[in-house]
């Protein structure tokens, strides 16, 4: 553009388009972990000067937003690969959450403050798997507080660390596919869950423990799954985000991409929130 001669890395790098994945470790959020990508590709062709315009030229973007303290597939779209990232929004993605029971956060995770402690003693293991029963299918959920959705353009979460008054979210329906228990070492348990589009794992935590007539909040999330992308066989961690591994990886995950028949009939019920809204 504009006369400039690229390199061969530069050259590759504008050439790539479509779907990949990445691994996106526990701290950062999904935005940062983009735009470390970003600055390492755009680095690697050789671009570094006048960054903030050369970032607006490589088209990159994600495909549903990890909380910071949340790990797992991230799902990258690049070049034209970026207009595909609002069916993978509303795609199915599975998840292996670790929950504490007895204690309640204001965020509904393990980052909150301590909002409220009840005894769990009396809860057994098949108290947990009936009470799994009743959140499984089409189910309504409350969105927490603290989350990425937005009132007047601002994150609920932005609102609430200023010390706004900010009013929950009205219930609304989402789906879970699947949902079970896979460990309970009182107070923790772990659960395998797989979920449509806008659905909240904290929240889910959060109401099961109500049913079980105390509290919980989420300890750990990690997103194993995404559309067909998984964090076993197609997450590319940082020492492989280079333009060649990159490059193989959309190579690779173009087969994969026509093959969700399952959930593909299932629509998300809110397509305009599913980008800020996913867990």
């Amino acid at each position: 553009a504009g006369g400039v001669v690229l390199g061969k890395a530069a050259e590759k790098l504008f050439s790539l388009s479509g779907l990949f994945a990445v691994y996106k470790p526990k701290g950062p959020t999904s935005a940062g972990v983009l735009n470390l990508l970003k600055e390492k590709l755009l680095a690697e062709a050789g671009m570094q000067t006048n960054r903030n315009k050369r970032k607006e030229v490589l088209k990159i973007g994600h495909g549903g937003t990890l909380d910071s303290a949340a790990e797992g597939v991230l799902v990258i779209g690049i070049g034209k690969g970026t207009k595909m990232l609002g069916t993978m929004l509303a795609g199915s993605k599975k998840y292996t959450a670790i929950g504490l029971l007895g204690k309640a956060t204001d965020t509904l995770d393990a980052t909150g403050q301590v909002t409220e402690e009840k005894p769990y003693d009396q809860i057994t293991k098949g108290d947990l798997e009936n009470v799994l029963q009743k959140f499984t299918g089409d189910i309504m959920q409350v969105p927490p507080l603290y989350s990425a959705l937005k009132k007047d353009g601002e994150r609920l979460s932005t609102l609430m660390k200023r010390g706004e008054a900010v009013e929950a979210k009205p219930a609304r329906p989402v789906r879970v596919y699947s949902l079970s228990l896979q460990q309970f070492q009182p107070p923790l348990f772990t659960l395998d869950v797989e979920c449509g589009g806008g659905f909240y794992v904290r929240s889910l935590v959060s109401d099961i423990g109500k049913e079980l007539s105390t509290c919980a909040t989420m300890q750990e999330l990690t997103r194993t799954k995404h559309g067909p992308f998984t964090l076993e066989e197609h997450a590319l961690h940082e020492d492989k985000w280079t333009i060649d591994e990159i490059a193989r990886s959309l190579e690779h995950c173009t087969s994969l991409l026509p093959g969700e028949p399952s959930h593909k009939k299932l629509k998300t019920e809110h397509p305009g929130e599913t980008a800020v809204s996913c867990e």
